[in-house]
């Protein structure tokens, strides 16, 4: 299992080569970093730069990354101007595209595998008119990022527009067959529950973001500290048609938890009951 951690833990904060080397320390492979341009400013070369070094000399590897959400997210905010590419107003999303783009341009210094993207902000219906925007919006960023080597996979997130079902029922529907998901555990159990929302998905999944929550809320705490059934989950990875990356994507609490040291626990616990799932798996 490869350990991969996204960067949204530290989101508040700059994404510097100190921490870096912490992460790596911590036993973590890779990291999925999230575009937010007061902990990573994606559009300036130099920083993309000094980036790419800090990855080399402390051997990670940079997984994905994750569209920005908001644009001018200064260190201490967790708000600003949304970056939403299903809006129905042509200049507002023209202008998401283009911020999504410069994210896209990393890979051109610093190769990555995935963009996780949304579909939409917030809990929003399923509004024909938004995903007519999204796909004017999806087929110009598919082939953008494709010539860069990268894939995109849309991200199931609470409200009806980006539930699973919608998901796959808009790329049946626009035949963007090189879009693929990314399965958010932790929204997924708020929303329809795991197991239906994962077998939803997983034809076209290719990552994860895994965190818990108590049912209610999008609290982004270590495995285990909510009320996710993750022996299920596990099982439910375990029977995905390719191996898929675990990615841890937490949230800074009110404490300053967690630690790495609470993050490399979590990975261990993970991997063992992962590797025990898939073992089960292979016999079955």
């Amino acid at each position: 299992m490869h350990r991969i951690l996204s960067t949204y833990r530290y989101v508040k904060h700059p994404l510097g080569p100190e921490l870096l080397a912490e992460i790596a320390q911590a036993g973590i492979q890779g990291i999925e970093i999230f575009c937010a341009s007061g902990h990573f400013d994606y559009r300036a070369p130099q920083a993309v730069r000094e980036l790419g070094q800090a990855l080399d000399e402390h051997g990670l590897r940079l997984e994905s990354l994750h569209s920005p959400t908001e644009r001018d997210m200064s260190p201490g905010r967790e708000s600003g101007v949304t970056i939403e590419i299903s809006n129905t107003e042509r200049i507002r999303r023209i202008d998401a595209v283009d911020e999504v783009k410069r994210a896209l341009e990393v890979a051109e210094r610093i190769p990555f595998c995935y963009l996780v993207q949304h579909m939409g902000h917030g809990r929003q219906m399923a509004d024909p008119r938004k995903f007519d925007a999204a796909f004017n919006s999806l087929e110009l960023l598919v082939v953008f990022a494709k010539a860069r080597g990268v894939t995109i996979a849309l991200e199931n997130t609470p409200g009806e527009l980006g539930s699973p079902a919608s998901l796959a029922q808009f790329i049946r529907e626009t035949h963007l067959r090189e879009l693929r998901l990314c399965f958010d555990i932790g929204h997924a159990h708020i929303e329809e529950g795991v197991e239906p929302s994962f077998e939803a998905m997983r034809e076209r999944v290719v990552t994860t973001h895994l965190h818990d929550n108590h049912g209610e809320k999008d609290e982004h705490l270590l495995p285990y500290e909510g009320t996710i059934d993750w022996d299920a989950a596990l099982r439910a990875f375990s029977a995905a048609p390719e191996p898929l990356p675990l990615v841890l994507e937490l949230k800074e609490q009110a404490s300053g938890a967690p630690a790495l040291g609470e993050i490399r626990a979590a990975f261990d616990r993970l991997e063992k009951h992962f590797e025990e799932k898939r073992a089960l798996s292979a016999r079955t």
